[in-house]
């Protein structure tokens, strides 16, 4: 690899983290902040930077060729609704929308990264980044679990690696056995509280990766933002993989955790 790279910015807190991991190991880092999902102060810290739309697929590739970018990470979430709305996408864009079958999120994601690889730029397998927010395995919070939620933990790990590999979602819900809410498009987090308002206090919360987990496609992740769903809707634990699933801004969402109660479960 060279010592410049890409970096594609959506949501979350991984975008700020890829970045400043990137900077440490010697890269000079050109940002593409997607329009209305990039946190606004990733900016400041680039070398170079331009905004664009989640639809902007031309404008993309002009910028990173005229930056001189060869080699480029995604990072951070962008809402998959908005890839699919043909009315906005360019030409280019809609061209690649045109030649997929299924347009599941994967889909849509893996054609970019092959449309990029077209022109020049390869999307990195960005594990390289992610080493310092793995867990090891274990619980992670003070509170400790019941029976009840360590049953309801094992089946919605199943049940969550069940719905990634069918590319539906990561996250699952479950109370009592009973399964609540599965993810779609509308992410971890809406999912979670969908979850709440349905079955009320005690949900379990799941999320694992896909049985092959193409890293440069999705990074399943937790974080402060996880927990702050899971709070507000009284849940009762989160498990996820220890392996393959980065835990962001893990100190403060722990203590928020405890300070609620929530049990944390990192498994292996």
């Amino acid at each position: 690899m060279g010592l410049r790279i890409g970096l594609i910015a959506g949501s979350g807190r991984f975008p700020l983290q890829a970045l400043a991991g990137a900077k440490a190991r010697g890269y000079s880092c050109v940002v593409a902040g997607i329009r209305g999902e990039a946190p606004p102060e990733i900016k400041a810290e680039a070398e170079a930077f331009e905004w664009v739309g989640p639809t902007e697929l031309e404008k993309l590739v002009t910028f990173f060729k005229a930056q001189g970018v060869t080699e480029a990470v995604l990072a951070g979430k962008v809402e998959p609704g908005t890839l699919l709305r043909k009315d906005v996408c360019d030409e280019a864009l809609s061209r690649l929308l045109s030649g997929i079958g299924e347009k599941t999120p994967t889909g849509v994601l893996r054609s970019l990264i092959e449309f990029l690889t077209g022109q020049g730029i390869r999307v990195m397998d960005p594990s390289f980044l992610l080493a310092p927010f793995f867990c090891p395995p274990g619980r992670l919070s003070k509170a400790e679990p019941s029976a009840g939620v360590l049953e309801d933990a094992a089946v919605g790990r199943r049940l969550a690696r069940a719905a990634a590999d069918l590319e539906i979602g990561q996250t699952v819900a479950v109370k009592n056995g009973a399964i609540v809410a599965v993810e779609g498009m509308e992410g971890t987090d809406e999912a979670i509280r969908r979850a709440g308002r349905l079955a009320g206090d005690g949900i379990v919360v799941a999320k694992a990766g896909r049985t092959r987990q193409d890293m440069r496609i999705d990074v399943p992740a937790v974080g402060l933002e996880t927990v702050k769903a899971l709070v507000s809707a009284r849940a009762a634990a989160l498990v996820f993989e220890a392996a393959a699933v980065p835990f962001f801004q893990k100190d403060e969402a722990l203590a928020l955790a405890d300070a609620h109660g929530l049990v944390v479960l990192a498994e292996s």
